[in-house]
């Protein structure tokens, strides 16, 4: 995240940057010199959405820009995403909005601008071109500015990160390395420590890998306040196991980490801006691999909480390693219990990319986290736990199947699964996300997304403070 390029202070004389919606384009050419309103007619600018129009100056250089918002109302109903890949599309000057916005708004279009700057160099030898400078819009609220578009960094990093890079063992350092910047406690239990502590499905599904499975357990925060435990599945590639996958559905598998992903970022950001919470991340971190040690179709694994499990696929590994953190993280009881995963692919066919699909017992949950994506454009829909299908994962000789017998409900079916293991919590919210956009659109790359932080972060500050 590049956080010099929202500025405090111009560093060299800040280019006006106008927002004008289609509304309003006529009354601001009212306001403008013959030279801007024929240099915009002849552009034939009509503010369409995300268009930019470049207004030049009497010595031939940049003299200032002007952004379209499309159909928007009111100029301050706009959200992160219209300020978004701005840092890109403008010349690499500094910019300063001539357009008066009020908090939230300017909140929003700092927020986007940061957001929308995201790039992954990691990888690129080539050096990168200059980009354009936001001088900080007045009112807007930067310490939460900086701190999402730094927790959106960090997941997306994170994801975006290729496996022979960021296995179990680089997961959970990412998960050392962000508490020891908050002075949080983290321990990892690893390889046959999963087995003395018993927790018998991670090490299951991490067996078949030379890097060791672990269980990143993080804490922070005051002993006396709410508990706040977040899951993340943290399954750094899916070959499938022994069910192997075929060629074209591994390309995306770096990303099946990214529950652990967001849950990192969202700890990030609860942790920098000190929520008033006692925060523990439970991180189960495996690669689910091939070899003479992998667990097979047929096998019975007992789990954590004492239930057995019946392997109909080595495939549906997330939903394992998720029930023993979350039967680690039940035995608390916590206040609100949120696990997040890239769980099933049924839900990207019932929501596609952009929309996680929610599951709770507590309808007014629901309610409440789908509320805080609106209002925080990081959206989330709620979904039934729908108890009709408990019988689908039913086994014969185990006290559950990890799958279902039938292809409908996947991810209905692997949220029931879920809840089996979540019996003391008194809220539990559990997201089944992509954590990846396909397609390519101003400020997000076809590449990781930082899904349900911002969202879960207001929920979690307004439930609690």
């Amino acid at each position: 995240m590049s956080s010099e390029l929202l500025l405090t202070e111009a560093g060299a004389p800040a280019r006006p940057l106008w927002l004008v919606n289609e509304a309003g384009l006529a009354p601001w050419l009212e306001q403008q010199p013959a030279a801007v309103v024929n240099w915009v007619r002849a552009n034939n600018f009509q503010a369409e959405r995300q268009r930019v129009l470049v207004l030049p100056g009497e010595d031939g250089q940049v003299g200032a820009a002007v952004l379209g918002l499309g159909p928007l109302r009111e100029i301050d109903e706009l959200n992160l995403w219209h300020a978004a890949g701005l840092s890109e599309r403008l010349p690499g000057e500094q910019y300063r909005l001539a357009s008066v916005l009020r908090p939230h708004a300017a909140t929003q279009f700092a927020l986007g601008w940061l957001v929308g700057s995201y790039r992954i160099t990691r990888y690129r030898s080539a050096g990168q071109a200059p980009r354009a400078a936001l001088l900080a819009p007045p009112g807007a609220d930067l310490e939460y500015v900086r701190a999402a578009a730094e927790a959106t960094t960090l997941a997306r990093d994170l994801i975006n990160t290729p496996a022979n890079d960021l296995g179990p063992g680089e997961l959970a350092q990412a998960g050392f390395d962000l508490a020891a910047r908050f002075g949080a406690r983290c321990r990892v239990l690893s390889g046959a420590e999963l087995d003395a502590q018993n927790y018998p499905l991670i090490r299951a599904v991490g067996a078949g890998s030379a890097r060791e499975p672990c269980l990143v357990d993080l804490r922070w925060g005051q002993a006396d306040a709410p508990r706040v435990t977040l899951v993340g599945k943290g399954v750094c590639f899916d070959s499938g196991g022994l069910d192997l996958k075929p060629g074209a559905a591994m390309l995306l598998m770096k990303k099946d980490m990214g529950g652990a992903a967001c849950a990192l970022a969202l700890a990030s950001l609860l942790m920098k801006l000190n929520a008033p919470i006692q925060l523990r991340v439970l991180l189960p971190c495996v690669e689910n691999s091939v070899d003479a040690l992998s667990y097979r179709p047929g096998d019975i694994l007992r789990s954590r909480k004492g239930l057995t499990v019946e392997i109909g696929n080595t495939d549906a590994e997330g939903r394992l390693v998720l029930a023993d953190a979350l039967a680690e993280a039940d035995a608390e009881s916590p206040d609100l219990l949120i696990d997040l995963a890239t769980l099933t692919g049924a839900a990207r066919t019932a929501l596609g990319p952009e929309l996680p699909a929610a599951y709770s017992p507590d309808e007014s949950l629901l309610a409440s986290a789908r509320a805080a994506g609106e209002a925080t454009c990081d959206p989330l829909w709620p979904m039934p736990l729908w108890a009709g299908y408990d019988d689908e994962f039913s086994s014969r000789i185990a006290d559950i199947g990890n799958v279902s017998a039938g292809p409908f409900a996947g991810s209905i079916i692997a949220a029931l699964f879920l809840k089996r293991f979540v019996t003391t919590s008194r809220a539990w919210l559990h997201l089944d996300l992509y954590a990846w956009n396909p397609k390519e659109r101003p400020g997000r790359p076809v590449g990781a997304e930082a899904q349900c932080v911002r969202a879960l972060y207001s929920l979690i500050r307004h439930k609690f403070g």
